[in-house]
């Protein structure tokens, strides 16, 4: 589960997850954990290119790359009263040069335009804790928990 919702998308995950738009997207983005700000301070961006023009830093290994989620799903649970939404898991990252990029956040966003879009349209909507480090040649695997990415209750 996400360890912080961004303020500007509480309340909001559902709707985006459902995919409204023509060419929207969940992406994947890491940080870098050199320089990484504060939970309390990375939660009041309300846009991805306000957080990038801070003191984080996104991730820039080679082969690196955004990763839109496949398969997407909001789940309401009425036992339990609550939604769950999940997506697959990204798909491996590679580190094939350079130097071992060591990350601590990953962030779930929301790109409401992919054919023309830029950072500043982006919405942050969660954040999770990522301490892993890309090695050189060593493929990486990022599993969101059983339960989803995020939990509204």
């Amino acid at each position: 589960m996400a360890d912080f919702v961004f303020n500007i998308a509480k309340g909001k995950v559902a709707r985006y997850a459902d995919l409204p738009d023509a060419n929207d997207a969940l992406i994947v983005v890491i940080l870098k954990s050199a320089g990484l700000e504060s939970d309390a301070t990375l939660k009041d961006y309300a846009t991805l290119s306000a957080l990038l023009a801070a003191a984080n830093d996104e991730c820039d290994f080679t082969g690196y790359s955004r990763k839109t989620l496949a398969s997407v799903t909001s789940t309401v649970d009425n036992t339990n009263d609550r939604m769950d939404t999940d997506a697959a898991d990204p798909s491996a990252y590679t580190n094939s040069g350079g130097s071992a990029q060591a990350a601590g956040k990953l962030l779930v966003v929301w790109d409401g335009d992919t054919t023309g879009g830029t950072d500043a349209n982006i919405v942050p909507l969660t954040a999770h804790d990522c301490s892993i480090t890309f090695d050189i040649g060593v493929a990486t695997t990022i599993a969101f928990a059983t339960a989803g990415f995020f939990r509204a209750s």
